[in-house]
């Protein structure tokens, strides 16, 4: 249990876990490097429906970047380049992964931890969490990879309220910006959140990834092509959908395929 992110199995489930928990799972240069390859290794996995991030320890998701590694990997623009380019190649994973994903989030999400549950697809978290990214402290700015997700999620006045105050504030403030899906209580987080990661998984997992696809395509500005319009009725000629309008007829739960 030493390594420094963890990827556990159960059934139709992955989750990715920060492990580093004596120090609030702070993300170092190999955590960023491991974390990439693990969401590569999880969205490759045909059979998963859901993969759950989260921090280990209980105390929090992730305070961001280990500070003490400025001094060694990010003292100036050529080994910032360098230490960038591991960490976005493990946000693109994230973004990439065809899988629905999920944050569950106990204690503090700022900085760099906050990157990883803003691409996620849901956050839940609880009432103590704590979000921000109060980098302007540090005289650092968030990269192009980075600012994109935190954008594309809140929207772009609300992105520059949270750079430039820089201010760490709480769930209910992060719930009416839109940052979280769900605030439960503190002793609930776990819960809610594995459940709704059943309940994703129990749903028909091409669709999911479709619906994924599809969102991520309405983001671009080109007009839809014919092909892509015709991919939204491609549902009809797969196993999933007979399996699904079937056991609604007859009132069973489905069993999906992924077919």
């Amino acid at each position: 249990m030493t390594d420094p992110i963890l990827v556990q199995r159960d059934g139709a489930i992955a989750t990715v876990v920060l492990n580093r928990p004596n120090k609030l799972n702070a993300m170092t240069k190999p955590m960023w490097r491991r974390l990439g390859d693990a969401l590569r290794e999880v969205a490759a996995d045909t059979a998963l429906r859901c993969v759950v991030l989260r921090g280990a320890g209980g105390k929090a998701f992730s305070p961001g970047n280990d500070i003490s590694e400025f001094e060694t990997e990010r003292h100036d623009p050529a080994s910032a380049k360098a230490y960038g380019e591991v960490l976005h190649h493990a946000l693109g994973a994230l973004k990439d992964c065809p899988h629905p994903t999920l944050a569950l989030i106990e204690g503090i999400c700022v900085g760099g931890g906050l990157e990883i549950a803003a691409l996620c697809d849901m956050r839940i978290c609880g009432e103590s969490s704590r979000f921000g990214v109060p980098i302007k402290r540090l005289g650092l700015v968030m990269a192009y990879p980075e600012i994109a997700g935190l954008v594309d999620l809140v929207g772009r006045s609300v992105a520059l309220e949270i750079l430039l105050e820089g201010r760490v504030f709480g769930a209910a403030e992060a719930k009416e910006k839109g940052l979280v899906n769900r605030v439960v209580p503190d002793a609930e987080v776990e819960r809610e959140a594995m459940a709704t990661a059943r309940r994703i998984a129990d749903g028909a997992p091409l669709v999911a990834r479709w619906h994924k696809k599809f969102l991520r395509r309405l983001a671009q500005p080109q007009p839809l092509t014919p092909e892509e319009l015709d991919e939204g009725f491609a549902c009809y000629d797969t196993e999933d959908f007979q399996i699904g309008y079937r056991s609604f007829l007859t009132k069973t739960k489905p069993d999906f395929k992924g077919r």
